[in-house]
């Protein structure tokens, strides 16, 4: 399978843009929208362990109660497909135990020789200076960067939405009860034609002022 050149790589990253203006009439296609679930499933995470679940949101009727609790921001209606980045609430011990059945599943092992794994990732996890629900923080968003990147490639646009109430949309959604809780969020769909900010040119730090070769 060939790969994207150098130059289609960068050229998409900067068609990139923090869409201010979705076109509601626009729908993602099945088979893209598929490429891009599978962009959120195969994002690395520490020790492998995903400490999180991507709540989409395609229906209308829900779609449209989610600008109250993003700013006013419309975005979340107008999108094709909504995704809420949630990470699971203090993940532990039978988090840990799912993770290496689903090893033993995959790679054929048995669960008494991943023993030694899971003595280590509890060790970590059961640490007293150890902060869960920061370090799954930071893993999701591990996934809103691969999920942004993936969708720019194929052409589809998305904003990252910091500016929402996390509560509310656990409430909305009834992510809470399942024992998430939201940390960011991100619509995706196809720009407006007047949506003015694609045409202002993006603003960067020159390269050598952010890369240092050592």
């Amino acid at each position: 399978m060939s790969s994207s050149s150098p130059e289609a790589v960068v050229a998409q990253l900067r068609w990139r843009y923090a869409t201010k203006k979705f076109d509601s009439t626009r729908t993602i296609a099945l088979e893209t929208w598929a490429a891009l679930e599978q962009a959120l499933v195969l994002t690395p995470s520490s020790y492998g362990l995903q400490p999180w679940k991507f709540f989409v949101i395609t229906k209308p009727e829900i779609k449209e109660i989610l600008p109250a609790h993003s700013w006013g921001q419309k975005q979340p209606q107008d999108c094709s497909h909504m995704v809420v980045f949630a990470i699971k609430s203090q993940a532990g011990e039978a988090d840990i135990d799912r993770y290496l059945a689903r090893i033993a599943e995959v790679r054929g092992q048995t669960i008494a020789a991943l023993a030694g794994f899971k003595k280590m990732m509890m060790g970590s996890l059961t640490s007293p200076t150890f902060l869960v629900d920061e370090w799954a923080t930071r893993q999701v968003y591990i996934a809103l960067g691969q999920f942004m990147a993936a969708a720019a490639m194929m052409g589809v646009d998305t904003c990252p939405m910091e500016g929402i109430d996390p509560v509310k949309y656990d409430e909305v959604l009834g992510i809470a009860e399942l024992g998430y809780r939201t940390v960011v969020a991100c619509p995706a769909g196809y720009r407006t034609t007047d949506d003015k900010q694609a045409a202002i040119p993006k603003v960067r730090f020159r390269t050598e002022d952010v890369i240092q070769h050592i």
